[in-house]
């Protein structure tokens, strides 16, 4: 028997311990290797190029959109490009301006500061930033009460490349500091495709057409999901066939691990069961929804809500989610009359006032 995997983990787009350094031997080494996101990817070359040709550093960049797309890789490559070395540090862990200060203080001329999820920087830091992007200088208190004095401090010029999953709880300061902003849209199963071969060759495993194109549809596109997927359907193969990942040995991976035709696990599973079986559809709030299924609200929410939401199978409305047509079909079951039907943009319910969702 394989060990039971945690469902959580194993189709979240957010990263896991385990897979930081796998991941980091799949990450492209430049703007021509790197998949998918083609207009990014030409608005960035502008960037660039335009920036080696002055003989400057590049504008500050932010690069938005769900996690697993690529932004810490883009990150990377835009070091890379530039010849300059990468600082990587977090918005949760810049916690008091003295953090950010010490490393702004350590940068070198066309060092690239590359801070994750930056939404979540705490504010002192955060007013701090300002300066130090506009002017690249910053202010550093020392002391307190009437005996405090203000040192500044020169900051070689820099570029800060920001990644953040909720662009909308940028505060407008901060957002308005950058030079260029990129928003990272979600793959096309071709080009999951074109990552999953990629990874294959670096990682060894010979994966037959078919078989890339089975995980691809199953990877709610997202480039992690895929090489994380691609991973546990090598292990299947290897221990219960010859090593060769075809079609057939991709499909009763999957099966294994519990990822259906859509890329639904067993979680987001339960969430659409107790939805329609529990609640006839609903509407339903989050935090009952967690409840029914055993797990966190900010889980439901955060990990499966999401691609449930962009598939089709839940909308949300002012009153708490309601299952569409998509999820009655999903789960073998006849919709009610006045189900709400996405697919084809169809009006289904109506609330007791008579407000629409659509």
């Amino acid at each position: 028997m394989m060990d039971e995997v945690d469902d959580r983990d194993f189709m979240s787009a957010s990263v896991v311990d385990g897979d930081r350094d796998l991941d980091a031997g799949l990450r492209p080494s430049s703007l021509g290797d790197f998949i998918g996101q083609p207009r990014v990817r030409e608005q960035l070359e502008l960037v660039l190029h335009a920036a080696r040709a002055r003989g400057r550093t590049p504008d500050h960049i932010l690069l938005s959109g769900p996690p697993g797309l690529g932004k810490t890789s883009l990150a990377m490559i835009i070091a890379s490009e530039m010849g300059a070395a990468i600082r990587i540090t977090s918005g949760p862990a810049l916690e008091r301006a003295g953090d950010l200060a010490a490393m702004l203080s350590n940068l070198v001329e066309g060092d690239v500061l590359f801070i994750d999820e930056i939404h979540r920087i705490a504010r002192p830091a955060e007013e701090m930033l300002y300066l130090a992007m506009e002017d690249f200088r910053v202010d550093v208190v020392v002391g307190k009460g009437p005996g405090a004095t203000s040192i500044p401090l020169e900051v070689a010029p820099f570029t800060l490349v920001g990644a953040t999953t909720r662009s909308g709880a940028l505060t407008g300061p901060l957002r308005d500091r950058f030079g260029f902003t990129a928003h990272m849209e979600f793959y096309e199963t071709d080009e999951l495709v074109r990552v999953l071969q990629r990874s294959a060759g670096i990682l060894g495993i010979p994966i037959d057409a078919d078989a890339a194109t089975e995980v691809a549809g199953r990877s709610r596109g997202t480039p992690r999901i895929a090489n994380r997927l691609l991973r546990r359907v090598r292990d299947f193969a290897e221990v219960r066939g010859n090593g060769h990942v075809d079609l057939a040995a991709a499909r009763a991976a999957l099966k294994v691990y519990d990822v259906d035709d859509l890329g639904l696990d067993r979680l987001d599973r339960a969430v659409l069961g107790a939805l329609v079986r529990g609640f006839g559809g609903g509407p339903v709030g989050v935090s009952t929804l967690a409840v029914a299924v055993g797990e966190e609200p900010a889980t439901v929410e955060e990990v499966c809500e999401p691609f449930l939401v962009r598939a089709g199978m839940i909308a949300r409305t002012p009153r708490g989610r309601v299952a569409t047509a998509g999820a009655w079909h999903h789960l073998g079951l006849q919709p009610p009359a006045g189900a709400i039907d996405q697919v084809h943009g169809v009006r289904a319910r109506e609330d007791d006032a008579g407000t629409l969702f659509n």
